[in-house]
């Protein structure tokens, strides 16, 4: 049974969490503070910990922070009130995996945890995270897992491989694929460079969370993020 860990200051919140992620077949841990979440962090090492950003004390990004340090393999997911994009992507610059907002909706929980334990999957096979391949005359970059400093040099050897062949680089993101700091600003060097070579460029697959970081750091500028895959081909092909 995968051991995963709550830390929230509100006790009704940590009651639904304790009560969703029982019955979805994890061993729970919760603490209601910061402190208390990483003295039990360090006894049990979850692969996977929901912590709240705003609370009394330790916050969620020294939380976050403290617990990367230990160990930054990590799946760390921070929840945001709603709407607080900006905490949101500083804790992705400090290596957060993924964000959820209050109030939790359902399906945006199975929908992260989904992402997390695909992504520790991932790491476990040591299953490459970005491969390129032909698709017609369009180079599919696939990229899944984390994208952060590691991912660098195999993006850039995919671009590498990518760019003059075929009518375009389409970066295709699995639905588990998740995006740091690091990993965002290796992507805008990538699509700056595609822009200056005048290579077209389409972007399918993120996640509605990646996509609203997309837009608001300005990597949505940069190419076009599409709702489905025939779409973006056919952009890249016309």
């Amino acid at each position: 049974m995968t051991k995963i860990l709550v830390i929230d200051d509100e006790r009704p919140t940590l009651g639904m969490f304790h009560l969703f992620l029982e019955k979805y077949g994890y061993e729970v841990l919760t603490a209601e503070n910061g402190q208390e979440g990483l003295d039990i962090y360090e006894t049990e090492k979850p692969p996977i910990i929901l912590t709240d950003i705003k609370m009394p004390g330790m916050d969620g990004i020294q939380v976050l922070s403290r617990i990367k340090e230990v160990n930054p393999l990590a799946e760390v997911i921070v929840i945001t009130g709603h709407g607080d994009m900006d905490l949101a992507i500083r804790a992705l610059n400090l290596d957060a995996t993924d964000f959820i907002n209050k109030p939790i909706k359902k399906e945006e929980l199975d929908a992260a945890l989904q992402r997390a334990e695909e992504r520790i999957r991932l790491a476990q096979n040591q299953e490459d995270e970005v491969r390129v391949q032909t698709q017609g005359q369009i180079m599919v970059i696939d990229v899944r897992g984390n994208v952060t400093s590691r991912s660098e040099a195999a993006l850039l050897d995919a671009y590498r491989q990518a760019q003059g062949k075929g009518s375009g680089i389409l970066l295709r993101f699995s639905e588990n694929a998740s995006i740091n700091g690091a990993g965002i600003a290796i992507l805008t060097q990538l699509l700056l460079d595609c822009r200056a070579k005048e290579i077209p460029t389409a972007v399918t697959g993120l996640s509605e969370n990646f996509r609203r970081v997309f837009g608001i750091v300005g990597l949505a500028t940069l190419t076009e993020v599409f709702n489905s895959e025939d779409e973006a081909i056919r952009s890249l092909n016309a």
